[in-house]
């Protein structure tokens, strides 16, 4: 018998040897997935980069998105194309149009006629930015904005234009925008996650959103993205079951720890780690969330600044007013998708109501943000996945229209987050249909972002499967002209 305890003893092979080893220093890396400020060190990547450091000082903390999913047709919002009512009804030139890719929705169109606005422009502010009679809240803020005209893509679908600027690639399955600076930033507090989505719809076709759009990809889960309900839940599935409480949970989620290390030990998994990590965020976020989800305490001027709509759950006003809450506590990257702006047909209706939806609130937050000294630190975007064509869809009639989808140019804004304010970036042709000046790639506009967090794009890299991934893929540049 002892001779077996003797044997049993020695058998101790490579793998249980290195096994025992390491259980102190897994240890020491629960403590700080658990304690997060318990170890400071480089933690630098085979890439020289260290997670959660910028490479040099940000003029922004945060970037709230504002997305109009569908693409705003930028004719009837931001660019003002009289020549396009002058020849109203007439064949586009083919010098103009070119040899643009066109949708199936058109492919077998023999005319292309020209249609210019249904709606009026007039200047406003010190930068004379027209601005569409759609949008007369947005009008009073242009001296705040930085209105890009001269954006291009080369998707010509929703899919994968949508998921060609969240995440830089039109396949998907790669991190989006907010998890490459979740995974570049780290977060600022640590009872909300870095990375959030709103959702709302208007009236018009809705293009759908899907999960891939804020998903991690390669990176570890606690980049993803959580979305935020208009339910009773905020949060699916945060709330302890019936018969459980607090301690209760805190036990259960000690023991489950416990037991992950015991797997991360035999499998040396580190999403195993980041499974822990994010059961102790929504353990957190049981008292975070229901504090900032309530808007109660907001007080009249402010309802009264977003409008009515703000206090119905779901709308694009109470978001936008959520948005605010969520990064002035900490919240790195909130993304907002608001539906209905794809108007193929009806589109002097559609468009209207779809303004009318947004125009006061996302005018609001820029003003809210400005007004409580957050906007020079929060970078908030407004804009689509491409544009829409001069020409007109189906039939043309003076009551009616539509416009199908156009990747040659489209328009965005940028507010705050050190972006120049009260400044017109770009041009198009007199009949908006090619880039006249300052042309702006998607990846441009994403290395800009990440610029102004404080992240060299050609830097912030992630080796998956041999190969090294960035958000901008191997293109992009800074657009320095519109940095302050």
């Amino acid at each position: 018998m002892e001779k077996e305890i003797l044997e049993h003893g020695f058998n101790f092979n490579r793998r249980r040897f290195l096994s025992r080893l390491s259980l102190g220093l897994g240890s020491a890396a629960l403590g700080s997935l658990l304690i997060p400020d318990l170890f400071r060190g480089n933690g630098a990547d085979e890439e020289g980069f260290t997670p959660g450091m910028p490479h040099f000082a940000p003029k922004a903390k945060r970037v709230i998105y504002l997305f109009q999913n569908g693409a705003p047709s930028q004719q009837e919002l931001f660019d003002y194309k009289p020549k396009l009512r002058e020849m109203w009804g007439q064949e586009i030139p083919p010098s103009v149009r070119g040899t643009q890719r066109l949708t199936g929705m058109t492919a077998n169109q023999k005319e292309f006629p020209l249609v210019g606005s249904f709606v009026d422009f007039k200047q406003y502010g010190q930068s004379r930015a027209w601005v569409s009679d759609l949008f007369p809240y947005t009008a009073k803020i242009v001296d705040d904005l930085c209105i890009v005209k001269s954006m291009y893509t080369e998707a010509i679908n929703h899919d994968p234009a949508l998921t060609f600027l969240q995440t830089g690639s039109q396949q998907g399955n790669r991190p989006s925008m907010g998890s490459w600076l979740s995974y570049g930033l780290g977060n600022e507090n640590k009872n909300l996650p870095n990375f959030t989505v709103l959702l709302s719809r208007g009236i018009g076709n809705g293009q759908g959103v899907y999960s891939k759009l804020w998903s991690n990809g390669f990176l570890d889960s606690i980049h993803q993205g959580v979305q935020f309900s208009k339910g009773e839940d905020p949060v699916l599935y945060l709330r302890d079951p019936e018969g459980m409480n607090r301690q209760d949970r805190r036990d259960m989620l000690d023991n489950l720890a416990q037991l992950n290390e015991m797997g991360y030990q035999e499998f040396g998994d580190p999403e195993i780690m980041a499974k822990v990590k994010q059961y102790e965020m929504a353990y957190r976020m049981q008292t975070a969330v229901p504090d900032v989800m309530d808007l109660s305490k907001e007080p009249d001027d402010i309802i009264k600044l977003y409008g009515p709509d703000c206090l119905v759950p779901g709308t694009f006003a109470a978001n936008c007013l959520l948005a605010r809450k969520l990064s002035e506590n900490g919240v790195r990257f909130v993304q907002l998708y608001h539906q209905g702006w794809d108007q193929h047909g009806n589109l002097p209706f559609e468009i209207a109501k779809q303004a009318k939806d947004v125009d006061q609130a996302s005018a609001a937050l820029v003003t809210d943000l400005k007004q409580r000294g957050l906007l020079d630190e929060t970078l908030v975007i407004w804009g689509g996945e491409f544009g829409r064509t001069s020409y007109t869809q189906g039939k043309l009639t003076k009551e009616n229209y539509g416009r199908d989808h156009h990747p040659r140019c489209f328009t965005i804004w940028m507010a705050g987050g050190g972006i120049k304010p009260g400044i017109v970036y770009g041009e198009t042709d007199e009949m908006g249909y090619n880039i006249a000046s300052n042309p702006v790639h998607v990846h441009d506009f994403q290395a800009t972002v990440l610029h102004q967090l404080g992240l060299n794009h050609e830097k912030l890299i992630f080796k998956h499967l041999g190969r090294r991934y960035r958000l901008t893929d191997v293109s992009g540049k800074v657009v320095h002209d519109i940095i302050a």
